[in-house]
């Protein structure tokens, strides 16, 4: 399915749910956001996207702790999972995505090679992680995508979309 139906189609399910939709992006640097906003009309779906891309702006802008870089990596499921929370704290969104990732060429190591990626998405909910008074439901995944820098980008774009359109309909 190209990215621009599934962007169509989770334009009109976040807008039956009336909810708006926070992105939270390191290695697809404002991918995510850019597939949402080339759509007309997207501003009554889409609230705003965190572009994280240095471990200072993950803490400045979304609330990651330095001490959870430090121990986990930037490139890690808690620090995915602590941006998607971050991005529902620092926004009006009802729902979120983050990605944090190796793009490459460079970068990788052999605990995370090129490719490796991890995605989080967020609601708040009545059980799950404390988001200032409220808790949230996170769903984490690990993914590892081929090819060079642009398909490791576009295939993370394809994946966030596509989940977060699933996990919304099943919601």
């Amino acid at each position: 399915m190209s990215s621009h139906t599934v962007t169509e189609q989770l334009a009109d399910v976040l807008q039956q749910h009336g909810w708006m939709l926070a992105t939270a992006e390191s290695c697809t640097g404002g991918l995510i956001a850019a597939n949402c906003t080339d759509l007309s009309g997207s501003s009554n779906w889409f609230e705003r996207g965190f572009v994280t891309y240095s471990n200072e702006a993950k803490h400045e802008m979304l609330s990651v702790d330095a001490a959870l870089i430090a121990q986990h990596g930037a490139v890690s499921e808690a620090v995915a999972q602590a941006m998607a929370l971050g991005a529902l704290r620092h926004s009006r969104a009802q729902v979120s995505v983050a990605v944090t990732g190796v793009a490459g060429p460079t970068g990788g190591s052999a605990d995370k090679p090129v490719g490796t990626v991890w995605l989080a998405w967020a609601t708040p909910s009545d059980a799950g992680p404390t988001l200032g008074a409220e808790t949230a439901w996170v769903k984490t995944e690990l993914m590892h995508f081929a090819g060079d820098r642009a398909a490791v980008r576009e295939a993370t774009t394809q994946h966030a979309l596509n989940t977060l359109l699933n996990l919304i309909q099943q919601h």
